[in-house]
């Protein structure tokens, strides 16, 4: 499957089908599902303006800008690790970032308790000088220095459960205390060979980075538990103002790009056990940005869940694959081993 994403050439053959894994299809099935379930009209669904120039330059800095947007008008390229664009992806990637502005805008403003942004690029990889892992602009940190600029908040969360490591929101805040981060991913996946559980920040920002590396074929009760001991306790001794959530979805049972096992309950879980802790901590105040998912027909359940669970409604939508991804799920020596290996990490981080 990694032929989705290999320069095609020599001995790797071109895929079937739609061809690259960042494609838009899973994010207009999303759109889709949320339309025929009937979610979409008890939403306020809106789009916002590209981010600007200022917006942009308070991450990334202006020669990058300038590259980037040079590729972009020529015809496009790939300025970084596996971060390919066409004419028009600097424009793009400004709108997907400016999704991400607006949400954080719209929830800081009480126009609503939560919004997801179903932004396309994804951002979490993005350096502030390099591109990396189909993200071009990082689009959660853009989104969480506008809140800051705009709105003078002094604490924010940002909570990654995209299957691999959101390197880049976590290079920009590494040495801030003023950010929370937290990565939960399967380890050594993407970026190939990083974990992280031992890179917890720099200078003023020690002790506010936590990554949470899962052994790989983890599934639903693995999340559930990594929740409970690091991620909640971690959120709820923070007290953060308002909660960013990374959404990437390719944790999903079936997605080419990772070797876990989540449902679309497993989304639901994570997602009403972080409305809690908003709930206690920022009223209720969470954003999700859409990162990563590539298993086009599966992504959609997994987002609807999230939303509904957002929204507080549920439109009797049956997931089809649950029949099959439940049944599926590790068993108890595997689950032993996940939950002694979490429990360790509890501790060393001082976390009960």
């Amino acid at each position: 499957m990694h032929s989705l994403i290999m320069p095609v050439g020599g001995w790797v053959q071109p895929p079937s089908g739609a061809g690259h894994a960042e494609s838009p299809d899973s994010k207009r099935r999303i759109k889709s599902l949320l339309d025929v379930s009937g979610l979409s009209d008890r939403l306020s669904v809106r789009s916002a303006p590209a981010a600007t120039r200022e917006e942009l330059l308070r991450v990334h800095p202006p020669e990058y800008l300038d590259r980037f947007k040079a590729v972009s008008d020529a015809g496009g390229g790939d300025l970084g690790q596996l971060a390919p664009f066409g004419r028009g992806g600097y424009e793009i990637a400004a709108l997907s970032a400016g999704l991400a502005v607006g949400a954080v805008d719209a929830v800081l403003r009480g126009e609503h308790r939560n919004c997801y942004a179903l932004s396309r690029p994804p951002g979490h990889h993005c350096l502030p000088a390099e591109p990396m892992g189909f993200c071009l602009l990082a689009n959660v940190a853009i989104a969480v220095e506008a809140a800051r600029a705009a709105h003078g908040v002094r604490r924010v969360a940002v909570l990654d459960w995209d299957v691999h490591h959101g390197n880049g929101t976590q290079h920009i805040f590494y040495e801030r205390a003023d950010v929370l981060t937290l990565s939960v991913h399967q380890d050594r996946c993407f970026p190939p060979g990083y974990s992280g559980d031992g890179d917890r920040g720099k200078g003023a920002g020690a002790g506010y980075n936590i990554n949470v590396p899962l052994l790989p074929g983890g599934g639903h009760e693995a999340y559930r538990h990594a929740f409970e001991r690091i991620v909640v306790p971690a959120l709820r001794r923070y007290r953060p103002e308002l909660i960013v959530v990374a959404s990437g979805l390719d944790a999903n049972a079936v997605d080419p790009l990772a070797r876990m096992q989540l449902h679309s309950g497993s989304y639901r879980m994570m997602t009403r056990m972080i409305m809690e802790v908003a709930d206690e901590c920022c009223d209720g105040r969470i954003v999700a940005v859409h990162e990563g998912g590539y298993a086009e027909a599966y992504v959609p359940f997994c987002a609807h869940a999230i939303i509904e669970q957002l929204a507080g409604e549920n439109m009797g939508v049956e997931d089809p694959f649950l029949a099959v991804f439940e049944p599926q799920q590790p068993g108890e020596v595997f689950n032993a081993l996940q939950r002694r290996l979490l429990d360790e990490q509890a501790a060393s981080l001082g976390l009960n």
